[in-house]
């Protein structure tokens, strides 16, 4: 059935019969996502698919905003999941709705509150033309910087516009509007909320719950039917801005985010959001140990606590260890599996994502992630492995013995290497997730790394100009 284009056509749905211009009946943007969201919970509907590690905390409180028609703001150290939990407000949201068409203010065609869609309404009456507005078209976001003005986001006043209408300036007619107008019966999201100035916050309080606002000397009113939410890093209220006081005030709800909890919960989050080949096989210890490394970077003292290490890391790391896998075994014509090697190749993914203190600085931002990567693996080895008896491979570096694991050739050749270190192909062929040489050999690199993060081995890397070996000695070094 082809959509209602005209008012008359509108007053034939059933929704709408009975309805007249004018006739005050207006359902509000939070009652609409409060409507929406009652009937998922009765259908036990998941509410914010792919948000994982928050249904016992931020989904709970964030359920309760919405349910008491309440603008909220998240607050949360950077890759906490906020703009998306923000932009998946907009599923709440009913799957189109009408309003006048030509008209910039998404106005209901019953009840238009620009002065512009109340003049169409009355010039054209039932015939007044209808367009049909998208949830997605109805969601509108704004990353706060220091230079947006009031402008930006209410409007300013257009002179041309005034003389063209014949208007006083003064006259909401006058006026071009900003995103917050054009955002009416929707969502309006602000990004870092703290990095505005404190005069545009202000206009935004006073827009939202008085319905006015001065531009230029001239008060002008909008009784915009917007649903306002916001997103800040609670640092920016010391570091760069602050939110003021009678804006925090008029703010329903404030909602604390937070880094996943657990390991296995960022494995999941990583797991959905990295990318990499259908071909390439990512040992479990190996996915463990690439998680490991954000919560270990999280509690290193050189890692700057207030900036956070963004959930970004494991999964841009993940990216960056499955590409180098699949180019060795695009060279070797081996089966793609992700090892040790590949983890150390992503440093670059470690890097950039870390705020270091002081001490960090003068140590290097490289040398501080290696170290990270070794406390992580010998963590990740202890949780798993940390009954398994290691002592033979021990004791035959503790002769005096030097291990070279292969980095390039094909990885039967490796294997054939490691076999010369007792014990330690047997316990890389009982952990290792399948029977090829690549699941094996990966294995056996991550003993090795998990006995150098416990301090059992050493480890050293060859230069540069020879990287096609590491290098494993009791007492020694390797990389």
């Amino acid at each position: 059935m082809p959509q209602p284009s005209t008012l008359a056509e509108l007053l034939q749905l059933p929704e709408y019969q009975g309805r007249s211009p004018f006739d005050g009946q207006v359902r509000s943007v939070q009652d609409e996502v409060r409507a929406n969201l009652v009937r998922k919970i009765r259908a036990g509907e998941t509410l914010f698919p792919g948000i994982v590690g928050f249904e016992e905390t931020v989904i709970p409180q964030l359920t309760n905003a919405l349910l008491a028609r309440q603008n909220f703001i998240l607050l949360g150290l950077r890759g906490q999941a906020k703009s998306r939990i923000l932009r998946q407000i907009t599923d709440l949201l009913d799957v189109r709705v009408p309003a006048i068409d030509g008209n910039e203010m998404n106005d209901d065609p019953l009840n238009p509150i620009s002065a512009e869609g109340r003049a169409m309404l009355e010039a054209h009456g039932l015939e007044t033309p209808i367009r049909w507005i998208e949830r997605a078209e109805r969601y509108v976001e704004k990353l706060a910087t220091p230079d947006v003005t009031v402008a930006d986001l209410i409007g300013d006043v257009d002179p041309i516009k005034a003389a063209r209408l014949g208007t006083a300036l003064g006259d909401v007619r006058s006026m071009h509007f900003g995103l917050l107008p054009r955002a009416n019966r929707g969502i309006f999201a602000v990004n870092e909320l703290a990095d505005l100035a404190p005069k545009v916050q202000v206009a935004l309080f006073n827009i939202l719950q008085e319905g006015d606002v001065q531009i230029k000397g001239y008060p002008v009113r909008l009784e915009l039917d917007v649903m306002l939410v916001f997103s800040a890093n609670p640092e920016d209220y010391t570091a760069r801005g602050k939110i003021v006081t009678p804006l925090k005030d008029r703010i329903g709800s404030e909602i604390r985010t937070h880094y996943p909890k657990t390991v296995d919960l960022g494995m999941d989050i990583t797991a959905q959001e990295a990318y990499r080949e259908e071909s390439v096989r990512v040992p479990t210890f190996v996915a463990e140990l690439i998680e490991e490394i954000a919560f270990q970077a999280r509690e290193d003292n050189r890692v700057d606590k207030l900036s956070g290490v963004s959930q970004r890391l494991p999964i841009s790391l993940m990216e960056i260890s499955c590409a180098n896998a699949e180019q060795r075994a695009l060279r070797t014509g081996d089966e793609t599996v992700t090892r040790i090697a590949d983890i150390y190749a992503g440093l670059p993914a470690i890097t950039g994502k870390m705020e270091l203190e002081y001490e960090g600085e003068l140590k290097g931002a490289e040398n501080v992630a290696r170290e990270i990567i070794r406390k992580a693996a010998g963590a990740v080895f202890a949780r798993r492995y940390a009954s398994v008896d290691t002592e033979e491979i021990e004791k035959w570096f503790e002769g005096g013995q030097v291990f070279r694991v292969p980095q390039q050739g094909d990885a039967g050749a490796a294997l054939n290497e490691i076999r010369r270190v007792p014990g330690l192909y047997q316990f890389a062929a009982e952990m290792a997730e399948g029977s090829s040489d690549a699941q094996r050999l990966a294995a056996a690199e991550f003993i090795l790394e998990g006995l150098y993060g416990r301090k059992k081995l050493s480890r050293a890397e060859e230069s540069y100009a020879a990287p096609e070996k590491e290098t494993v000695k009791r007492g020694g070094r390797w990389n």
